[in-house]
């Protein structure tokens, strides 16, 4: 009986230990089904690693768009400070870890959970939840990040209350063993690798940010610029200041209109920034000004590519995806900017022509 109650508690053990052991299990990375499938994805090309420019390495960062670099380094900063403030909560984790909560709950863990969800997340409203700082709006679909994006598909996508199944429907049909896509918004390539870690060729809806940093250097010197860019910052013109490959956008030629005044013509502003035409000779000053900024970001932008192509003989691995992600944006942005350089060279070559003949029709009346 001895041996027998020996045995039993043993056994008990045993089965208690197995118990602890399924519950702190933190990963399946490890099982036998989850290696042979990633062998099998990485076999067709498929990567497993994020490309999000919060997650980039300080030399990949450093080649970003200026405006991509910014905004990488504040979802950096946003889920650092996530980490700081929920210390408490992770410590209350600690029962179900077999290891210590500091070991496994880094910022860089953290940071990777993060841009997991955040590049796989879709929208869904719940009510709010007492567990929840903020509302509750996010969830995961499972297999739902198998499917592409194109920018030219359409369709309908969302949560069905009646069959409780998030649901993808096709405007236009798939044909028959053809690839389905979903399209996440009309996205420019920034806002795609900012978000969802990738960029997409072809993308109708590209664009080249114009940073109020730029506008400053460029126009270093001139009269009232502190004052023209407080004015344009108090009414929110320095925001979404872009060019496309045919040419500035609307918000980027109002404000380079109004930074482009005397300082005399104070009482201009207002109208100004309502996108009215001043004079001839300010259109073309603007004109000429937009033309020197997309000509310094080529400048950056080829800057930029060379240096990816010395970083790119140098490294392998996730840093090489890292920098092949961040030259298709750049180069897309290349494209873009010398066909805007052009546009704006036949434009004000056409403003000082049609300034020119008003000028001698003037004279000989």
């Amino acid at each position: 009986m001895k041996g027998r109650s020996r045995r039993v508690g043993r056994t008990a053990r045993k089965r208690k230990r197995k118990r602890e052991q399924s519950v702190r299990s933190v990963s399946l990375s490890h099982q036998l089904q989850y290696v042979r499938l990633m062998k099998f994805l990485h076999q067709r090309g498929f990567s497993s690693t994020l490309l999000q420019p919060a997650l980039f390495s300080e030399e990949v960062a450093d080649v970003l768009p200026a405006g991509v670099r910014r905004r990488g380094l504040e979802q950096r900063e946003a889920v650092r400070e996530m980490h700081s403030s929920n210390q408490e909560f992770f410590r209350t984790l600690q029962p179900v870890l077999s290891q210590p909560i500091e070991d496994v709950l880094t910022y860089e863990a953290l940071r990777w959970a993060w841009c997991s969800v955040n590049t796989r997340s879709v929208f869904m409203s719940r009510p709010s939840s007492c567990f929840l700082s903020g509302p509750d709006s996010y969830a995961l679909a499972p297999f739902l990040d198998l499917l592409n994006h194109r920018p030219d598909v359409q369709v309908k996508a969302g949560f069905n209350d009646q069959t409780k199944c998030y649901e993808i429907r096709s405007v236009c049909g798939i044909p028959c063993y053809e690839q389905a896509f979903i399209n996440y918004g009309s996205h420019d390539n920034q806002r795609l690798l900012l978000e969802y870690g990738f960029v997409a060729m072809n993308n109708p809806h590209s664009v080249v940010y114009v940073e109020p940093d730029l506008l400053c250097d460029i126009l270093r010197g001139e009269k009232s610029l502190d004052q023209k860019m407080k004015f344009l910052r108090e009414n929110h013109f320095l925001e979404n200041l872009t060019v496309s490959s045919e040419g500035p956008s609307w918000r980027l030629m109002v404000a380079l209109r109004l930074l482009s005044l005397p300082q005399t013509l104070y009482h201009l502003w207002r109208p100004a920034l309502l996108g009215q035409v001043v004079d001839e000779k300010t259109e073309v000053r603007s004109s000429q000004t937009a033309r020197t900024l997309c000509q310094q970001l080529l400048k950056d932008t080829h800057i930029a590519l060379d240096k990816i192509s010395q970083l790119l003989g140098q490294c392998g691995g996730p840093l090489r995806e890292q920098l092949e992600v961040v030259r298709a944006l750049r180069q897309e942005e290349r494209w873009i900017l010398e066909n805007c350089v052009t546009a704006l060279k036949d434009s004000v070559i056409l403003e000082k022509e049609t300034s020119s003949c008003k000028a001698n029709i003037g004279a000989k009346s």
